[in-house]
């Protein structure tokens, strides 16, 4: 039997009676601390909440947060559900339909990563610009539900250029240092061989994860607008002498942790005031009218 997102909602819904939030945040592994950031109207379970799939995975707490953030109105994902946990590819759709039923516009997502470029090692952050899907999965298979969006749609600019910009500006002022590039999912559970990560840098990847693409290719079927950074926890395999491990990649996500929680508390501030502005220019021209 097929998870429905309208049951989901509503029962989230019912746990937080008015609250309305307009950005989505999917965490991934090792950073889970940012959602302790956050003023919380409601705090959930994935387990409590009725046809909502479940997380498995050290590292993700499995819990649905709704609250303020920067000031901004959000839902976040303390945690997420892979397709190398066997989960239907279609059940994947539906925390993502979720936060859209809950009110979102926005989606961030975030992942911890392995990187193939010396210059962008352990302890950096990348924004991603495009994304190649190697699982060969996609949600989205199988009969197209047109209450949330088309049968066919585009991928281009798929991580929204506006959002990256933006991106780009806060990290400026806050002196972080914000690689961009494209982030290659994989779909494990094991980690890549380095015959493969030398093909996948042929490809044009920047870097490699479990993680994303299923959420970013629902986003975008219902019209959501995307941002995406990558943790990155590791040079990928053949790069270095460390033998890969989620150990690993949950220790040194900590490496960027707190940059990565400042940059998205005042992107998400400056948004807000981005937002206040333009609804007040709507009323404003309205009024003219």
């Amino acid at each position: 039997m097929s998870l429905d997102p309208h049951v989901a909602a509503d029962f989230v819904k019912s746990k937080a009676e008015g609250f309305a939030p307009r950005v989505g945040i999917i965490l991934g592994s090792g950073l889970g601390g940012l959602a302790d950031k956050i003023e919380a109207v409601a705090s959930i379970d994935f387990k409590d909440i009725p046809d909502f799939p479940q997380s498995t995975v050290e590292g993700h707490a499995g819990r649905l947060i709704l609250g303020r953030l920067g000031g901004m109105p959000v839902v976040c994902m303390q945690g997420r559900i892979h397709l190398y946990e066997g989960v239907d590819p279609q059940d994947l759709a539906v925390p993502v339909r979720v936060l859209k039923l809950l009110g979102i516009d926005i989606l961030l997502v975030t992942n911890a990563a392995g990187s193939f470029h010396e210059d962008m090692g352990p302890g950096s952050l990348m924004l991603l610009n495009d994304h190649i899907n190697l699982t060969g999965r996609n949600p989205l298979v199988g009969e197209n539900d047109d209450r949330f969006g088309p049968r066919f749609f585009s991928m281009e600019d798929a991580y929204d250029p506006i959002l990256r910009e933006h991106l780009k500006a806060v990290a400026k002022e806050l002196d972080i240092k914000l690689h961009e590039g494209v982030y290659l999912h994989y779909l494990g559970p094991n980690f890549e061989t380095p015959a493969e990560i030398r093909a996948f840098k042929t490809l044009g990847a920047d870097a490699v994860g479990m993680s994303t693409t299923p959420e970013v290719l629902v986003a975008r079927h219902m019209g959501l607008r995307v941002a995406a950074i990558s943790n990155i926890t590791n040079l990928a395999a053949g790069m270095n002498k460390e033998t890969l491990s989620h150990e690993q990649t949950l220790e040194c996500a900590k490496l960027a942790a707190e940059d990565l929680e400042n940059l998205v508390i005042i992107f998400l501030g400056t948004l807000k005031r981005e937002l206040l502005k333009a609804h007040m220019k709507e009323e404003n021209d309205g009024d003219t009218q």
